[in-house]
């Protein structure tokens, strides 16, 4: 087998090429690809804790703090203590960080769409099976 048909050479080069794609579009908001995904993910349900979020984005704690350690510092969300319990933060966007979390939201859909405006509709389900998939593995 060549090394570049290795499977995790493969799977490698497509995330660089999807976080390359992902990141240019969410620098023309000044944000990284991950603060744009987080900022997606409270624009679906803003106020969750910071547990939840990170459930959700699957992205580990520290990583998740700093990244809402940066967003807060932009003044696009604020963490607040949660009033059912009072261990838990909620993230919660700001009125800015609502704004640009709509743009963040028409900008995925658009991306998604031009990111994948080569394949079929099958092909792009089928796609997000294998995915699912791949991520389940380990």
């Amino acid at each position: 087998m060549k090394p570049t048909d290795c499977i995790f050479f493969q799977l490698a080069k497509a995330s660089q090429n999807s976080v390359r794609f992902w990141g240019q579009r969410a620098a023309g908001l000044g944000l990284t690809a991950a603060q744009a995904m987080v900022m997606r993910f409270l624009f679906d349900e803003d106020g969750i804790t910071s547990k939840e979020l990170g459930e959700r984005t699957q992205l580990d704690s520290a990583t998740l703090t700093g990244i809402i350690d940066r967003l807060e510092a932009q003044k696009l969300v604020v963490r607040a203590g949660n009033p059912d319990d009072r261990r838990a933060i909620s993230v919660r966007l700001t009125e800015a960080g609502h704004g640009v979390a709509e743009k963040i939201s028409r900008l995925s859909e658009e991306a998604n769409r031009d990111f994948l405006k080569g394949f079929s509709d099958q092909e792009i389900e089928m796609l997000h099976k294998l995915l699912a998939a791949v991520r389940r593995i380990a």
